[in-house]
């Protein structure tokens, strides 16, 4: 099967036409697009910092390393959570929340963009069969394994 008959080359070529256009967006303002997305997941009340990774599905180490880079730009706070003292939640400063609303606006623009040219019926149908994708992953991994594609192919 030829690259651009898989479901899995038009999603990552998709994505990194997406990530490289964030990044030369952000770049003028000294970010990157994860850098973007971490703001953009901070919450006004303080967010843990343990769910700021998960939620990007960014590695803990890689997460730790951006919120030290942003903690030294005083793009972000840490503070310990005063009813559980094990839980440290990161704060956007006056100049994290310039930097989030720039990322916002980045965002913004594209979704008009996209909505503008595709159109909300067509976008519609590609949220939702990205849904089923995603239930498929999901659901089905264990059917989708090294050795058991190994064993199908075998067979025929």
């Amino acid at each position: 099967m030829k690259a651009d008959k898989t479901v899995d080359y038009h999603i990552k070529a998709g994505w990194h036409a997406i990530s490289r256009m964030y990044n030369s967006y952000a770049a003028p303002f000294d970010m990157t697009m994860a850098i973007g997305y971490v703001l953009l997941n901070i919450d006004r009340k303080g967010t843990p910092a343990t769910k700021i990774a998960p939620a990007l599905g960014l590695e803990a180490r890689s997460l730790t390393r951006m919120l030290k880079s942003l903690e030294d730009k005083k793009w972000i706070r840490r503070e310990t959570d005063e009813d559980d003292r094990r839980v440290v939640k990161v704060f956007l400063t006056e100049e994290g929340k310039r930097k989030r609303d720039l990322a916002r606006e980045g965002v913004i623009q594209f979704n008009n963009a996209v909505y503008e040219k595709i159109g909300e019926e067509k976008l519609n149908s590609f949220f939702h069969i990205m849904q089923q994708i995603n239930e498929i992953v999901n659901n089905d991994t264990a059917n989708y394994k090294a050795e058991n594609l190994l064993e199908e192919s075998l067979v025929q």
